[in-house]
């Protein structure tokens, strides 16, 4: 009796310690940031592989949406040329001579097709496993009418960039090669602002009330991002994601 009343104590143990991991934010691996388009006929898949990153709950999965296939008969109602030219960064700073849709720019250190949800999952872990991963902690709240960022330890320097992003949105496409098609969008970007920079020393920074216009649309990521020589975007060595109402620990 004393056996079954043991067992029946840690099986309610174990039921209970399954209920409180389950509400728990999973550690952030890496940063996945999708460059894609409405007009490319191949880059629906890999919106679909953006939706199950971000379900997926451990990576920081971006979509920034290109300007250059707008020629094709239907401009990207998302697309930006800021979006395009953060992508032509990475080809600078990855050594690329060109750039292509659907791409999956990891840690800002690598690049798949971003139609390839195992490849992608696979070079965030090999990143890690190298040493190339989110090494540095950062995390972000709302305090009253601002957003605190607090940054710790590492090494050399990097840029605290702010990526705004819608959470969820559809899109009728009525031209072009997706014409018919209504696609959706997740974590579509539509402002990156750098908002200080860090030195390897503990830092803390708070986002003034004049920037909460840009909150309206659902959340933020903040990258801690290195820079090439050019001062085009490299390596991300640390991240969060914070969405509207709500802190991820």
């Amino acid at each position: 009796m004393l056996l079954i009343l043991r067992r029946a104590i840690f099986l309610a143990g174990v039921l209970a310690a399954g209920v409180a991991s389950a509400g728990e934010a999973k550690p952030l691996k890496g940063v996945v940031e999708l460059f894609t388009s409405q007009g490319c006929s191949s880059c629906p898949p890999a919106d679909a592989v953006l939706k199950e990153l971000v379900q997926q709950g451990d990576v920081v999965a971006l979509s920034y949406h290109v300007d250059y296939w707008n020629y094709l008969g239907w401009t990207d109602t998302l697309s930006s040329k800021a979006n395009t030219e953060r992508q032509y960064g990475y080809a600078q700073s990855l050594g690329r001579s060109g750039v292509y849709t659907p791409q999956a720019v990891i840690n800002g250190r690598d690049h798949v097709k971003g139609t390839e949800l195992g490849a992608i999952n696979g070079t965030i872990d090999s990143l890690s496993a190298q040493g190339n991963g989110l090494a540095v902690p950062v995390n972000a709240r709302m305090l009253g009418k601002e957003i605190e960022i607090e940054i710790g330890a590492g090494q050399g320097e990097a840029e605290v960039v702010v990526a705004y992003f819608t959470k969820r949105q559809e899109v009728e496409v009525s031209k072009g090669e997706n014409a018919g098609k209504t696609m959706e969008y997740w974590h579509s970007v539509y402002d990156v602002q750098s908002v200080g920079m860090w030195n390897g020393q503990p830092l803390k920074l708070s986002l003034p009330g004049k920037f909460m216009g840009k909150w309206k649309k659902d959340g933020c990521a903040i990258l801690l991002q290195r820079s090439g020589p050019g001062g085009e975007p490299a390596a991300i060595i640390g991240a969060t994601v914070l969405m509207a109402g709500r802190k991820r620990p």
